[in-house]
């Protein structure tokens, strides 16, 4: 049993996937597909034929097809009835066959324009090109030949002329024989015979006989003669002429040309005025003058001119020539597919002479032009608003005289369900090209559900000749993308047009080009991907009536009345709103184009000033207070002709013979001409004789042969044009003179019988003599040069001339000279010679100088203005003689830039066109003559910014890893950003059709090229744009960039609210609550809990400092004072000795001249203390070997000390510091040091080291032999640090202080360390200002005198040294220092004045200091107060300052 069901199971399973695989496949076949074209066209056309009555004829004509084809047969347009026809039938393969011709001259039955069609039934038929049947008409002569005489050797005509269709049907006979044609014996295409070069074999009885037209007819016999010839001689006369004739291109003509005299006549034939050379099987010369051309050409088209001489006259005649070309397709019409309502075109473009005119044929029937099949292009078919009905076959058919041709092309409507195949690319208008998918294959998408109507389909906008259509979504899109098609067409009809929506989504469209008051249907359809919905409701709209402005003006009329002036007049227009306010007419001169107005109040105008016998189109508009109306149509007429106003052209003279000179010319200007010319007045004397004999042409003539003159005589002529209206001016005089004998020439010219040449620098002078034969004819010579071959250039000169200059030629150069006499048999044999040119001997010119004080300036973000001046010009710079300057400038960016120049003859030069925020570099040179200068010193100016000119490029949209709310927006900076970029805007939107400022801004700041943009909807397609700004404004955006976020989030879900999810987005929202909040509060509270107990530690330990230093006070007044008498000597009275309270009570301290100064010329300076108490604070002290001293030391290398300050005072317990930012304004100044020399320069001693700290000036303690630096006990500290601010970056910060100075060295406020302007670079120890080093030697005690002591900065000061350079240091800071922790009562307590208080209590003043002292400044400290201070209180004060240093000491080294 479960066997059983097991094998049901499979069974079924089996049955299942059967079921699936056949509904699949028949899912596949009924797909539809786009019908395949059907190949269908003519193999065989008909062709014209020629038929002779009573015989049969054949019309060819077979076609090419897959299915059954129908052949009929219409005659002068229409269709042959052939049922019971037994003359006529058609044949399998679709030819037509007669019989028997039936021809008459009441009945011609058969003759006519016959044309194939050949039918597929419901698929279409085509019709074949048209060809004429004509019947040869019965034989009739119009001249037969008549007796005639030939003199041996001269040529005759033996005349028969017969109908133009019968000539290939004519022969002649001669003794009743027939007669071979050769050279000699040629046949006219009129019929008749010639017989060229007479002998005695010619004479006989001739007849001409017409055969095989059905009747055979023969002309009367004519007996021609041979006579002796006499030697008399006999004018060349015409037997007969060429006449303008037609032919085709391909086919051969025959220009017969005979004439007689004695001597023989020779014949010759012109080309448009040239000479026309034979060619062997195409142009040959028949019969003693007829020419035949075959196989024709275009080229061959234009004026034969036949010219026979002898030794007595020469006559001429003319002919033209006109070739036609049958038309050719150019472009073929293709097939196409299209869907119902689109709009199409067939192209199809063709050429032949004349212009083919151009007919289409739908399916063997005549299109006619209506509002919806028009001819564009001249010869396109444009199909608006396709229906079912317009499938079918259309044909191009051109015909023009010489031939017609056709070509088909099918269309097939398919239905809307199957796309449009990708190839052939269907010929569609601009407004159905969105309905082509390439790539479908003809096959349909996969079948799913199509949308709903549109909904609320009005017309938003009504205009006379266009709508504006809006409409909402369908209910049911059924997908995200739609686009919509709109279908229209004039109520009443059902042929509907298409026009499709630019682009997904859009909601509206405008309809063009309709009809004024006309009624309108309009229907709206979307699309999605699964095909075409469903139509909304037919919207019948009309269009506004064109009643507002006025209609054409009617009844316009223009005549000239005088060859410069039209006569305008109309009526008021018909139709029209309102009062006509003015007329403007327009008119066009036909041979340029341009129009041009003119406003008129009035119904006519007198149109003046206008161009003789020149047409001109006319069209008037009517204006109301509405605007210019419609105007009427173009009417042309030609003004008045008038006497030629201007002589004819290249008047030329040619001496044939001691009797005849040729007359050439060539019409007189075309805007001179004033008219046709019917003519040409020639007048001409001999020699000086006033009295004129006068010759006229035809008009078409440019020459004349003057004939009769008289042997070695001087003609003078002259030639005038004629119109209807009269003569024109002549030409000038021009003078030939007649040969004295007849010369030969039939042959060439002999060797010119010498040849000289005579070279210069840049010519050669050629002379010559003429031939010594001087029985020859010589027209002129021909010379050739050229260096190294004669044959570079050709120059041609008259055969009077003897001399001639060859200019232009390069100096130094080796030239080939040659001579040819020529006639017009030929050119004679030439002549040789070579010449070299002279060298260039001109020395070079002196170079100018070059201009001087080149200045840019720049005017805007491309243009500069270039200024500067020439020292070789006068002082007042006025340019007097042609002297240029040339301006050069280039720009670095990018390096592979041309340099640009420019002329101008004045001192400044505007340079444009440049790129904006670009530094340009400019350089001028002069030249004057051949003297030119080098380039100026450059140069440089940079052009402003302007708003970027181009947008940002390369915009990316990325989502952001594991949020797909956030993405992350990329791009690069604009192309062309004019500036530097200050930031960027992101725009960005759900509606790519928004307005800009439906957008969400986002800006970035700065030069950043990413961006986050969080928050985003899912599933949602947003647009980005970006815009870059500068400083000038902003740029234009990009293109809108399309992203679309993800459906839904693959992040996992995480405990705990979901507002409270933590994100490690930089870009995220600030202000988000989270644990990432609740741990920066509390990191916050515990530094300032840590930093408020910092504080007060500090604060208890300095008041515990401030408590002991009045222990050990004698004991230390005691080490102080042997310390400081175990190296010194003090001068003057002990007694009168005091403590130097310089640092602590300053409004105590009152100075005194010093004037027991030690040193023969104290160099002294003075400033002002402040008395203040508030303006003193004290200073603590610590040791060298405190590890935040090499913080402070350390500090001074940059402007990093801001932190490491900081950081020192709090844990010194010192007030905050007031930061000051180091990018404001630079402070100013409150102190100007002023280095003077010294009076002992040669006690200096050079150390190339850093100076020293400003703010640690050292005093040297003489009795221990080493340094001890001091930090901040005296304000000549202060001064000392304004006058070494260079120095302050070049401090040694890894040079160890001498181990003595560890347990001495005093720690200073971090205030007065920080250095606010970030300090001078690079500055290095000089003579004049000797450094202060943390390695002195020790034996820079022995000169305890030689520089000033620190505390003489407060007496006069002395003139400083000129040599000295000035510094002026900005102003420091005002920053609070240490607060007071108590009050400075004890008189040895160290004080330091506070910079920020000094600046705030006096006014700057400049204090002149001595250089760097050299010396322990203890001892010349203790040596110059003795004229102010007694020993005793001196060494006291000094003992409880060491013996405080020392406590604080101890205090700060305890653990």
């Amino acid at each position: 049993m479960a066997e059983r069901g097991a094998l049901s199971l499979l069974s079924l399973l089996c049955l299942t996937f059967l079921y699936t695989e056949t509904t699949a496949a028949k899912h596949v076949d009924k797909a539809p597909a786009a019908q395949p074209f059907s190949p269908f066209w003519f193999t065989v056309e008909p062709q014209e034929t020629l038929a002779i009555r009573g015989n049969s004829a054949l019309l060819n004509c077979s076609t090419h097809s897959d299915a059954a084809t129908r052949v009929e047969w219409k005659k002068d347009g229409t269709f042959m009835s052939l049922v019971s026809d037994e003359r006529r039938r058609i044949l399998p393969d679709g030819s037509l066959f007669f019989t028997h011709v039936v021809h008459s001259k009441h009945n011609k039955p058969d003759e006519g324009t016959y044309q194939c069609v050949a039918t597929i039934d419901n698929l279409g038929s085509i019709s074949s090109r048209t060809a004429r049947l004509s019947v040869a008409g019965i034989p009739r002569f119009v001249s037969q030949p008549v007796p005639s005489t030939v003199r041996l050797g001269d040529n005759q005509v033996m005349a028969c002329e017969v109908n133009s269709d019968l000539v290939p049907f004519t022969r002649w006979e001669k003794d009743r024989q027939p007669l071979e044609l050769n050279s000699r014996l040629v046949l006219l295409p009129s019929g008749a015979l010639v017989v060229s070069n007479a002998t005695e074999a010619d004479a006989g009885l001739y007849r001409c006989l017409v055969e095989n037209v059905g009747s055979s007819k023969s002309s009367d016999e004519a007996q021609l003669q041979i006579l002796p010839e006499t030697g008399e001689e006999r004018k060349p006369e015409f037997l007969v002429q060429p006449v303008s004739v037609t032919k085709t291109v391909g086919a051969s003509v025959l220009l017969p040309c005979m004439a007689s005299g004695y001597p023989a006549p020779h014949v010759r034939w012109m080309f448009d005025d040239k000479l026309l050379e034979e060619s062997e099987g195409r142009v040959e010369v028949l019969g003693g003058g007829s020419l035949q051309i075959s196989n024709l050409t275009e080229g061959d088209a234009g004026v034969y001119t036949c010219m026979a001489d002898n030794s007595n006259a020469t006559i001429e005649v003319q002919a033209q020539l006109t070739i036609q070309v049958p038309p050719q397709f150019v472009k073929r019409p293709a097939n196409i597919y299209a869907h119902e309502s689109m709009d199409i075109i067939f192209e199809c473009e063709v050429s032949g002479s004349p212009a083919p005119t151009v007919k289409w044929v739908k399916n063997g029937d005549a299109v006619i032009p209506s509002d919806y099949f028009k001819i564009i292009k001249e010869h396109n078919l444009q199909v608006l608003g396709l229906v079912k009905s317009d499938e079918g076959f259309y044909q191009c058919l051109a015909e023009n005289d010489a031939g017609n041709i056709q070509s088909s092309a099918q269309l097939i409507i398919l239905d809307h369900d199957v796309a449009l195949p990708s190839f052939p690319p269907p010929s569609l208008t601009p407004n159905t090209t969105d309905h082509v998918t390439p790539g479908s294959g003809g096959v349909a998408s996969p079948a799913g559900p199509t949308p709903s109507a549109p909904r609320d389909v009005v017309a938003s906008l009504v205009s006379t000749r266009f709508i504006k259509l809006t409409w909402r979504p369908p209910a049911e899109p059924h997908g995200d993308e739609l686009t919509y098609s709109v279908f229209y067409s004039q109520d009443g009809t059902s042929r509907e047009r298409v026009v499709n929506t630019s682009r997904p989504g859009e909601m509206q469209v405008t309809i063009q080009n309709l009809m004024p008051d006309t009624k309108y249907r309009f229907r709206v359809v979307a699309h999605n991907s699964n095909g075409q919905g469903e139509s909304s409701a037919a919207l019948k709209v009309a269009t506004q009536a064109e009643v507002q402005v006025p209609g054409p003006a009617p009844n316009l009329l223009a005549v000239s009345n005088t060859p410069t002036s039209v006569s305008l007049s109309w009526d008021t227009p018909v139709t029209g709103n309102g009062e006509i306010l003015t007329y403007k007419v327009y008119y066009t001169d036909q041979s340029i184009g341009t129009e041009q107005d003119v406003d008129n109040d009035g119904l006519s105008y007198t149109m003046t000033g206008l161009k003789k016998n020149t047409e001109y189109s006319f069209r008037v508009v009517a204006n109301n207070k509405h605007g210019p109306g419609v105007s009427t149509e173009d009417i042309v007429v030609r003004t008045l002709s008038d006497v030629p106003s201007g002589p004819p052209q290249n008047f030329t003279l040619e001496v044939q013979n001691s009797k005849s000179i040729m007359l050439r010319w060539q019409p007189p200007l075309q805007n001179a001409q004033n008219g046709e010319i019917t003519g040409y007045k020639i007048r001409y004397r001999k020699g000086s004789r006033r009295s004129e004999a006068a010759e006229l042409t035809g008009g078409t003539q440019l020459y004349k042969l003057i004939d009769g003159l008289e042997r070695g005589t001087e003609y003078t002529f002259r030639v005038s044009a004629m119109t209807v209206n009269g003569t024109g001016p002549a030409t000038e005089w021009t003078t030939a003179e007649t040969f004295e004998s007849d010369l030969d020439e039939s042959r060439v010219p002999d060797q010119p019988s010498s040849l000289h040449v005579r070279p210069l620098v840049n010519s050669i002078v050629v002379s010559w003599t003429p031939p010594e034969n001087q029985d020859i004819v010589v027209r002129g010579y021909t010379i050739g040069y050229g260096i190294g071959s004669p044959h570079a250039q050709t120059i041609k000169v008259d055969y009077k001339q003897r001399y001639y200059t060859i200019e232009n030629l390069d100096p130094s150069s080796h030239y080939v000279i040659t001579l040819k006499a020529y006639n017009n048999v030929g050119e004679g044999i030439p002549v040789y010679e070579s010449a070299i040119t002279r060298p260039q001997s001109v020395p070079d010119p002196t170079p100018m100088m070059p201009p001087v004080g080149v200045q840019a300036s720049v005017l805007s973000h491309d243009t500069i203005k270039v200024t500067w001046a020439d020292n070789s010009l006068p002082k007042n710079q006025k340019i007097t003689d042609n002297r240029f300057y040339t301006v050069r400038w280039k720009t670095n960016i990018p390096a592979n830039t041309k340099v640009k120049m420019a002329n101008t003859t004045s001192l400044n030069h505007m340079v444009t066109g440049l790129k904006p925020n670009t530094l340009y570099e400019f350089s001028v040179m002069v030249t004057k003559g051949r003297r030119t200068s080098t380039w100026s010193m450059t140069a440089q100016g940079t052009t402003f910014e302007t708003i970027p000119s181009s947008s940002p490029k390369d915009v990316t949209v990325v989502s952001k890893e594991n949020k797909p709310r956030t993405i992350i927006v990329n791009w690069q900076p604009p192309s062309e950003a004019n500036g530097k970029i200050t930031g960027y805007i992101i725009y960005y939107s759900t509606d790519v059709n928004a307005e800009v400022h439906d957008w969400v801004i986002e800006p970035v700041v700065g030069n950043r090229l990413t961006h986050q943009i969080q928050e985003l909807t899912l599933d949602t397609t947003y647009y980005f744009k970006i815009q870059a700004r500068n400083s000038k404004g902003m740029g234009p955006m990009s293109e809108a960039v399309q992203f679309r976020t993800p459906k839904t989030s693959n992040l996992p879900s995480k405990p705990g609210p979901a507002g409270n999810t933590l994100t490690n987005d930089p870009g995220s929202t600030v202000g988000k609550s989270g644990v990432g909040s609740g741990e920066n509060s509390i990191l916050v509270i515990v530094i300032i809990v840590s930093v408020g107990a910092f504080t007060i530690i500090v604060v208890v330990v300095g008041a515990f400092l401030c408590t002991r230093r009045t222990t050990s006070h004698q004991k230390k007044k005691r080490a102080a004072s042997k310390s400081s008498n175990g190296s010194h000597k003090y001068k003057g009275n002990s007694k009168d000795l005091k403590p130097p309270d310089l640092w602590i009570h300053h409004e105590r301290l009152e100075l005194k001249p010093m004037d027991k100064s030690p040193e023969p010329n104290p160099v002294m300076t003075e400033t002002p203390i402040p008395r203040a108490s508030q303006d003193i604070t004290p200073a603590d002290s610590g040791l060298d070997s405190n590890p935040h001293l090499q913080q402070r030391r350390n500090s001074y290398r940059g402007h990093e000390s801001e932190d490491s300050m900081s950081t020192l005072a709090g844990r010194r317990g010192m007030r905050p510091k007031m930061m000051m930012p180091f990018d404001a304004q630079p402070p100013q100044p409150v102190i100007s040091a002023h280095p003077i020399h010294s009076l002992d320069n040669h006690h200096h001693h050079y150390h190339m080291g850093s100076l020293a700290s400003p703010t640690r000036s050292y005093l040297y303690h003489q009795g221990s032999g080493h340094l001890r630096p001091h930090a901040c006990a005296t304000p000549i500290s202060h001064l000392d640090r304004v006058d070494s601010t260079e120095s302050v970056r070049n401090t040694p910060s890894s040079e160890p202080l001498p181990p003595a100075t560890a347990s001495s060295q005093v720690s200073c406020p971090s205030e007065i360390l920080a250095d606010p302007e970030g300090s001078y670079h690079g500055s290095t120890t000089t003579e004049e200002e000797p450094s202060y080093t943390s390695n002195l030697p020790p034996h820079r005690s022995a000169h305890p005198h030689a520089h000033a002591h620190p505390l003489k900065s407060f007496a006069v000061p002395a003139i400083p040294a000129s040599s000295h350079q000035t510094y002026e240091s900005s102003a420091l800071p005002s920053t609070p220092l240490l607060a007071q922790t108590g009050l400075p009562t004890h008189p040895h307590v160290v004080k330091t004045a506070s910079i920020g208080t000094l600046g705030r209590t006096r006014t700057p003043m400049a204090v002149t200091v001595p250089n760097a002292p050299d010396v322990p400044e203890t001892s010349k400290m203790l040596e110059d107060v003795d004229s102010s201070y007694e020993p005793d209180e001196l060494t006291e004060e000094m003992a409880h300052l060491e013996g405080l240093m020392k406590d604080l000491n101890a205090i700060t080294t305890a653990p």
